[in-house]
């Protein structure tokens, strides 16, 4: 069992994150469960790296003094897994927002899909979702877009080492994506989808890997909160 000066020292968090969870939840329901076990009023805990409300997957989150060590962590290779529907966008991407347009989709066929994937392998530019928390102006792009206002979003460089379509089930293509620090996976099916001559969104996402850390070793709260040491 990790002692108070265990966590202040410095420790590497493995969680998975509930769907629904921001990654600032994530943080402050761990924050909180450790002041409230030790009886302590504050303790540095941070996260290496967002997942978006509808993902599901690793986070990793420092204590203490490995709070330093965040933006190495945030720099590593990522691994994700999920889901892209074809036929449809929505103008966050995802399903945080609903359907805006449909496409046909008889054109498309398995051989195109797996040769479209070959397109986003390697560096690529990559536009981020005006549904995201990127900056601009003092305001998140997401504070703009629920207000309706237009903003001039400018791309990006990322690197897509890995890109595979794991299963095809009609419209729905299950893939494993490994990739650079920064990489939307929400726009790549949008991109994605718009390569197919169609349209496509995300409708399921879960980060496995973080460099070497891998959700398989990952707790969820209640099992982390269950290793803490009853407050006195």
């Amino acid at each position: 069992m990790k002692t108070l000066e265990d966590f202040k020292d410095g420790q590497v968090l493995l969680l998975d994150k509930p769907l629904h969870w921001t990654s600032f939840q994530a943080v402050n329901k761990l924050r909180w469960a450790i002041r409230k076990s030790f009886s302590i009023k504050k303790i540095k805990v941070g996260h290496a790296g967002t997942l978006d409300p509808l993902a599901t997957g690793l986070l990793v989150i420092c204590t203490g003094k490995m709070t330093k060590q965040i933006n190495t962590f945030q720099g590593q290779e990522k691994e994700y897994t999920g889901t892209f529907v074809l036929g449809s966008t929505t103008p966050s991407y995802d399903l945080e927002t609903e359907i805006d347009a449909t496409f046909p989709t008889d054109h498309i066929t398995k051989d195109l899909i797996h040769q479209t994937t070959n397109q986003f392998v390697g560096k690529i530019e990559q536009l981020p979702p005006v549904f995201s928390a990127i900056k601009k102006d003092g305001k998140r792009l997401y504070e703009f877009a629920r207000a309706g206002e237009a903003v001039e979003i400018k791309s990006r460089e990322v690197e897509i080492s890995e890109f595979e379509i794991t299963e095809i089930k009609g419209l729905e293509l299950k893939f494993k994506v490994v990739c650079s620090k920064g990489t939307y996976i929400r726009s790549l099916a949008h991109d994605f989808g718009k390569a197919l001559n169609s349209g496509a969104h995300l409708s399921e996402l879960r980060r496995t890997r973080i460099g070497e850390f891998r959700v398989k070793d990952a707790l969820s709260p209640e099992d982390f909160i269950a290793t803490l040491p009853l407050e006195k």
